[in-house]
């Protein structure tokens, strides 16, 4: 059997239409929009309509990745949807979005990994095709997370949206890949590390849905030293540095987050992708929308070596390198 090689073909996002900017949050808690913009870089977050649910955000990224790619549905076999925000308990809400999509036979599921889900996803899906399971990919993130915000909060409320990203991949020779597809994944987590970023409810502890509780300062300090270290370790086995990076394609959790992963790695900050001032900390959504973002204004071109890094409650935390 010939190497198999994943390639990206498409990618696609979606914003809900609602829009909240930091001046109506100002009247919802005590806070300011210039507290919140020297503080996290954040404008303005999309609120998800009250019948919208997370596979409908999920659904609509994905058409637009397949729409981008070329593809259709009916060539689908597989789709990983990570969010921290399901439908449902069960089934999982990537079943949801196969039945939305009309894709019949293949497989869903979910992963659940918080802001580091598409990462995990994303690391998923290339292992599964590498060995054959599957020959085309949607790989989705997808969240509602306002639905689990205090608004009474100011240290988190003011930080997240909703929002779904998604791409299509293939699995094909290596040898007509050439240089594009996934290169590598480093992905790990901590879970003694918990307690500064959960939600305090869940099906077997509390019987209810709960709400997202964390210790900021604390959350910064991880971020960068764990972020940074996963992206060490994806440079170190594949021979690359930082100066080989076209563009950085990081989690949009708050700008001073992305500021400080950037100088600590040396990676110039013309090449880093923000977006987290249009739609804030998506968790899951947020790589693939900012990857949708740059790719859509023609910063991201075909060939160009993409570095994507994440931190989420767990602690969950990676690196994944693919030339688009």
């Amino acid at each position: 059997m010939s190497e198999l090689r994943c390639v990206i073909e498409g990618v696609g996002g979606y914003l809900p239409e609602r829009v909240m900017t930091n001046a109506e949050l100002a009247g919802m808690v005590d806070t300011s929009d210039e507290w919140i913009r020297e503080r996290t870089g954040i404008r303005e977050r999309h609120i998800a309509a009250d019948d919208e649910l997370t596979s409908d955000i999920a659904t609509a990224a994905a058409k637009a990745a397949l729409d981008h790619a070329g593809i259709d549905v009916s060539e689908v076999d597989l789709i990983v949807l990570a969010t921290t925000t399901p439908d449902q308990t069960f089934p999982a809400t990537a079943t949801a979005v196969q039945a939305k999509l009309g894709m019949e036979g293949g497989a869903a599921f979910d992963v659940q990994a918080v802001c580091s889900g598409f990462l995990f996803a994303l690391a998923t899906a290339d292992s599964m095709m590498k060995q054959g399971l599957f020959k085309t990919a949607i790989v989705i993130g997808a969240e509602t997370f306002t639905r689990i915000l205090d608004w009474s909060d100011r240290g988190t409320c003011v930080l997240f949206g909703d929002g779904g990203g998604a791409v299509v991949m293939r699995a094909i020779d290596a040898a007509e890949a050439g240089e594009r597809g996934l290169i590598a994944h480093h992905v790990r987590t901590d879970g003694r590390k918990s307690d500064l970023l959960h939600v305090d409810g869940g099906v077997s502890s509390t019987g209810t849905v709960g709400q997202v509780r964390m210790i900021g300062n604390q959350v910064f300090k991880h971020a960068v030293t764990n972020i940074s270290s996963a992206v060490r370790a994806v440079l170190e086995e594949t021979g690359y540095s930082a100066d080989d990076i076209d563009w950085f394609v990081p989690h949009q959790a708050n700008q001073r987050i992305l500021d400080g992963v950037a100088k600590k790695l040396k990676i110039d900050e013309a090449k880093v992708v923000s977006t987290v001032a249009l739609h804030g900390n998506t968790s899951a959504a947020s790589i693939p929308l900012a990857l949708w973002t740059a790719v859509q204004d023609g910063r991201i071109k075909s060939g160009d070596l993409i570095l994507s890094e994440a931190m989420g409650g767990g602690f969950s935390w990676g690196a994944s390198l693919f030339r688009y």
